[in-house]
């Protein structure tokens, strides 16, 4: 398996008996629930209310919108506070289906939740379900479809830069 290097922050843990939490949290951190702005939009597109507009634009307006409900949430002591997850590590190895951590935590086989710290517009953290296919080794098999777009984009770009790393170094 081909894995591109990536350096991304992952807290994790087995499943267990804590399924139901975890579906709760991937609901919250994916935007299926509790997204009214986003709900808004969708439909806003899908009538094709939104031919006319500049997709950037509203885009960050958007997002400016949720900063503000987000400092509104903080004033008024609503913050979402994330579940303790009981590993961390570091990924290493990126692909579009597949990521590895640099220590071995995990047991093959075990299914687990976590969340992935991303770099991207708007930066945030994405959860995912996975299984370990080793102890360093895992593949993504429950990922909200936005995140996996994102996430997706990310791996492209990482591909892109080590193809021009590679390349800059042939030149020499």
């Amino acid at each position: 398996m081909r894995l591109v290097p990536a350096n991304l922050d992952i807290v994790f843990e087995e499943v267990g008996d804590r399924e139901s939490e975890f579906l709760r949290e991937f609901d919250k951190l994916s935007g299926n629930e509790d997204d009214p702005l986003g709900a808004w939009i969708k439909r806003a597109k899908a009538k094709g209310d939104t031919k006319e507009s500049d997709q950037v634009i509203l885009t960050l307006l958007v997002e400016l919108h949720r900063k503000f409900d987000e400092l509104n949430a903080y004033i008024k002591n609503e913050k979402f506070i994330k579940l303790e997850l009981a590993q961390s590590s570091v990924l290493d190895g990126i692909n579009f289906e597949n990521f590895r951590i640099k220590e071995a935590k995990f047991k093959n086989g075990a299914g687990y939740y976590g969340r992935i710290f991303m770099p991207i517009f708007p930066k945030r953290d994405v959860a995912i379900f996975f299984e370990a296919l080793d102890e360093k080794t895992a593949k993504i098999t429950r990922i909200n479809e936005s995140d996996e777009s994102d996430y997706n984009g990310y791996v492209t770009a990482r591909e892109r830069a080590m193809i021009r790393e590679l390349k800059e170094m042939n030149d020499e």
